[in-house]
């Protein structure tokens, strides 16, 4: 068990004192210093209340090295409540951010009157239930999809359901505003795994905890037609294949 090391980098990562967390759970700190030093254990009840204190589970408090391997997706985390616009008939429309506005979504994607501010449009033969928006990207790491493309996204709940493989407009605290193919790790090490398509970009990591809205890409629209002869193609099945290989190798040696 990890108990005593997720204990303590809970913590200090609250910037809570040994005193202030003791007080929280009505206990001596002298207890919590033992609970942090492995020479005592918390009752049952007690480790439900730090639990939920901390937002985790006592499954993962137990035997999840937190610090090590970041946090796990809990099955019912969901990532933020989504502000949404209407027309003057009710029907739900389609907020655009345009890459000037990127930079002003992370602080404003949560506000009604920001996502109000922004281009809004319909498109026919989507979905009616399921809510959607568009990004305009940036960049060539998602070739043969140009700088300039507007990226149509639907609203993904539940870190959960992130499927591997598939493309995603991210919104995260640590990268912005990002368009990549998402390999999903969640359960192993509470991380996402983002890979460009066009291979001279490196794929990274985002933990899952960072992730503020994340929309699965459903339709795009560019002036630019891509040529046959164009050398950057999209990923192929094979391709995608080898990135999960790849990618299983690289947690296994952050794992170790």
């Amino acid at each position: 068990m990890v108990l005593a090391k997720n204990l303590k980098h809970l913590r200090t990562a609250s910037q809570m004192t040994q005193a202030e967390l003791a007080d929280k759970l009505g206990l001596q700190r002298t207890m919590i210093s033992a609970y942090e030093d492995g020479r005592s254990e918390p009752k049952l009840q007690t480790l439900g209340v730090l639990a939920g204190l901390f937002q985790s589970s006592v499954d993962e408090l137990l035997y999840h090295d937190i610090q090590a391997l970041g946090r796990k997706a809990q099955q019912s985390k969901q990532i933020k409540v989504l502000a949404i616009t209407v027309d003057s008939e009710d029907r739900e429309q389609i907020p655009m951010v345009p890459q000037k506005a990127s930079a002003g979504y992370l602080n404003g994607f949560a506000d009604p009157e920001f996502v109000e501010s922004l281009p809004q449009f319909s498109l026919p033969n989507l979905s009616t239930h399921a809510t959607y928006r568009a990004f305009e990207l940036s960049g060539d790491s998602m070739l043969p999809l140009v700088s300039g493309t507007v990226v149509i996204g639907s609203y993904v709940e539940q870190l959960t359901q992130i499927k591997s493989g598939k493309t995603y407009v991210l919104v995260t605290v640590t990268e912005g505003v990002v368009y990549k193919r998402v390999f999903n790790y969640l359960e192993e090490n509470g991380k996402l795994f983002l890979v460009s398509d066009n291979e001279h970009y490196k794929p990274y990591e985002v933990k899952g905890e960072d992730v503020l809205e994340i929309w699965e890409a459903k339709a795009y629209i560019s002036t630019d037609f891509p040529s046959p002869k164009d050398k950057a193609q999209p990923a192929t099945l094979e391709d995608i294949s080898q990135m999960i290989l790849d990618l299983k190798s690289e947690i296994l040696r952050l794992k170790y």
